[in-house]
């Protein structure tokens, strides 16, 4: 009974209907991909720099940014989402588009989940290394850009590109405030045609697949940090 049931389900799947609707679907991975490009360079350079503050011996410029850091990493991502979307207009007087309420609202939420791979990164930098720079004559500046960032950036990419991956899993929830992303275009077409499962399980697919190729980074780069890491 079982077996007649799963081959008439099988039987009702309309393969023709992905087809069909792979433009739109095409359409909605691009503001994805789009918006997650952008959340990903954001957060890569501001993660680092929020690192940096919350290290910082001044209370008062680490505190601040300690709390940021404890907010964003302690609210679910779409509270902040809907906030941006509904609370900043009204509190602050700022209206901007959908995509670029998105942007802001993942950027400060990846930023702060990199921050703490980046101070975990710097913490592991040899003190030998500031001892050197300072011998050379490096300005703060200088040592943060020249030094610090490209080891940390190298011990922190890891968890960065991991970081990355759950980003890209919540920018589905843009689509509860009308950003076209894929998620959106799904939802409506599925609507539109009374079509779910077909619709919903290539989109699954399709984030699935992206997922898995940055999964398989993260393998590499940490295979390639072992590797490096015997040598030394």
């Amino acid at each position: 009974m079982r077996l007649d049931l799963n081959t008439h389900m099988l039987e009702q799947l309309n393969l023709h209907f992905i087809s069909a609707a792979s433009g739109r679907l095409l359409g909605g991975l691009l503001v994805t991909l789009e918006l997650s490009a952008i959340v990903m360079v954001v957060s890569t350079f501001a993660g680092f720099a929020v690192a940096i503050l919350v290290m910082s011996p001044f209370r008062l410029l680490r505190l601040p940014v300690r709390a940021y850091i404890e907010v964003f990493r302690c609210t679910p991502a779409l509270v902040q989402i809907v906030w941006f979307f509904y609370c900043v207009p009204v509190l602050f007087n700022v209206f901007w588009e959908p995509f670029t309420m998105a942007v802001m609202a993942l950027s400060l939420n990846l930023t702060a989940y990199n921050a703490e791979a980046y101070r975990a990164a710097i913490q592991s930098i040899p003190k030998l290394h500031s001892d050197a720079s300072v011998a050379l004559g490096l300005n703060r500046w200088h040592f943060n850009r020249y030094v610090v960032f490209p080891q940390a950036l190298r011990l922190a990419l890891p968890v960065l590109v991991t970081n990355t991956i759950g980003m890209i899993q919540q920018s589905a929830l843009v689509a509860l405030v009308a950003v076209e992303d894929l998620m959106y275009v799904t939802k409506s077409i599925a609507s539109s045609t009374y079509r779910p499962v077909e619709i919903y399980t290539v989109a699954a697919l399709i984030y699935f697949a992206i997922a898995f190729t940055l999964s398989r980074v993260v393998a590499l780069i940490e295979r390639r940090n072992r590797q490096l890491m015997e040598r030394a």
